[in-house]
């Protein structure tokens, strides 16, 4: 999944980029209000993390900004202040959620869970699909409580696709999800990762489990058993 993290302090947004690159998501950066709200436009997002203080637009300001244009990404707000009127203020001004530095790491990915599960569509706790079950939250897969031994790339792209099971999913699609926007590689390496996945996923299962429509995409069925 693809999350924007909209923060000034560059310690704190190295920090929660390397942990959310490591957690298997791909991380765009903002440090300021301005770029926050360009990149949130320009660039569709699973979910943005947005601090509340920040040079230009404060994160109030872009929160509200989004919502007026009818971006509704979710957003979690991020604040060193933890005031009950803050907390107002965040929420009324259309996030989310809402969270107070300092913070612990495993409470922050808990949030983010949540709110890409109520987020745009349907986002259960655990997905299954074609006999296989993934665990966002653990980043695993498994067959019939079997593991499988996935890169986190794979489970990106097959998290992406049993999201969107039973519908077909661009390479381009999956580029934009699954890949930073500094990676400068084609359509080309999506087919690769998809030629890989489905050499284990397939053995695993016993039959095809990602279906290619030419000049479409990729498709995993919504009743494959």
């Amino acid at each position: 999944m693809r999350v924007l993290v909209v923060e000034d302090e560059q310690a704190m947004a190295e920090s929660l980029t390397w942990g959310l690159e490591a957690e298997g998501y791909v991380v765009d950066v903002a440090d300021n209000g301005e770029d926050g709200l360009w990149k949130a436009r320009e660039t569709a997002h699973d979910v943005i993390i947005l601090d509340v203080m920040l040079p230009g637009l404060d994160g109030y300001q872009v929160c509200k900004q989004l919502r007026e244009q009818g971006l509704w990404t979710p957003i979690l707000m991020l604040t060193a202040m933890d005031e009950d009127l803050d907390h107002a203020e965040g929420l009324d001004s259309g996030a989310d959620d809402y969270l107070a530095k300092p913070f612990s790491y495993p409470v922050l990915l808990a949030h983010l869970r949540a709110l890409t599960r109520r987020g745009l569509g349907v986002r259960p706790a655990l997905l299954t699909a074609a006999g296989l079950t993934l665990d966002p939250a653990a980043r695993t897969v498994s067959r019939g409580g079997v593991p499988l031994e996935l890169t986190s790339r794979e489970i990106a792209v097959l998290e992406h696709l049993m999201r969107r099971k039973g519908q077909v999913v661009s390479k381009t699609e999956l580029l934009d999800h699954c890949w930073d926007t500094a990676f400068e590689g084609g359509p080309a390496v999506v087919e690769v990762h998809v030629h890989r996945l489905r050499r284990k996923l397939d053995r695993a299962v016993g039959m095809p489990v990602i279906l290619t429509l030419r000049g479409e995409g990729y498709l995993i069925q919504d009743d494959t058993p």
